[in-house]
């Protein structure tokens, strides 16, 4: 029998340790029999950046899903700093497509929001100071009283980061957070991510259509096979930190691009 790992802060961690585990993880929806993901094992290390890609319909949402603790796998085992993850845990930080900021909050309000939700007005009320290092952080210093629609898309999207830290987690999970944007806000907010992850040494998990947008900011790069989803390949992805936009030009990245694009054509006839 295995033995059960033992629980551990995410702060205690040091960087290259395994902070998220997957381990053949499977999921099929009963209702409708459709088999969503089979055989899914990876594990993310404290202060990397990985990503995910594949086909539409391949699974990657309801892997999201089951990393966040929303639903339950039907099969494998999921574990997160040395616990399993059978629920929602304030040291799982998730973004969405939206920013899904209240219009009737303020930024700052917006941002303490998931305090306020664990702990009561009191706490979010504590918690503001450190609310506001973060909107500085992200370039919002003086935008704490402004409602969602005084701001900029950028803008309530570096809001939506701030809430996500605010409860500081061991992991942060992104479904696709800047697919609304123009191409230039959503360069400026990848390489602002970036930043983010590295100042906090923040662990991280992407899901994504853009090919560039997984070169540019990961560590790895995994590749779903069309349904039941499982990893095709795993792609490391070399390139020095930290990255630069002028790197999507250079041979190098050109190659990691066309492989990832290669096994994608490759699994979608297969």
């Amino acid at each position: 029998m295995a033995a059960t790992p033992t629980p551990t802060s995410p702060g205690e961690l040091r960087p290259g340790e395994a902070v998220y585990e997957l381990s053949g993880v499977g999921k099929t929806y009963a209702r409708n029999a459709i088999h969503a993901l089979e055989g899914i094992s990876l594990t993310l290390t404290k202060g990397s950046f990985s990503s995910v890609i594949g086909s539409s319909g391949c699974g990657k949402s309801t892997l999201l899903k089951i990393m966040a603790g929303l639903i339950p796998p039907s099969r494998g085992r999921v574990v997160l700093a040395g616990r399993p993850v059978t629920g929602p845990r304030r040291d799982i930080g998730m973004m969405f497509q939206q920013a899904t900021l209240f219009p009737w909050r303020t930024t700052i309000e917006n941002v303490v929001l998931p305090i306020e939700i664990q702990g009561g007005r009191a706490a979010a009320r504590a918690a503001e100071e450190q609310a506001k290092a973060l909107l500085a952080l992200v370039g919002l210093e003086g935008f704490e009283q402004a409602y969602p629609n005084e701001l900029s898309g950028g803008m309530a999207q570096r809001a939506a980061i701030c809430r996500m830290l605010v409860t500081e987690p061991a992991v942060l999970l992104l479904d696709e957070p800047f697919s609304a944007l123009d191409e230039l806000s959503r360069d400026f907010m990848n390489m602002e991510l970036q930043r983010i992850c590295i100042d906090r040494h923040a662990t991280a998990f992407l899901v994504t259509h853009s090919i560039q947008e997984a070169v540019i900011l990961s560590d790895v790069v995994y590749v779903l096979a069309p349904r039941p989803g499982r990893i095709a390949e795993a792609v490391p992805i070399d390139l020095p930190r930290p990255r630069t936009l002028e790197m999507i030009t250079t041979p190098e990245f050109g190659k990691l691009v066309a492989r990832i694009r290669g096994r994608l054509d490759k699994e979608a006839f297969i």
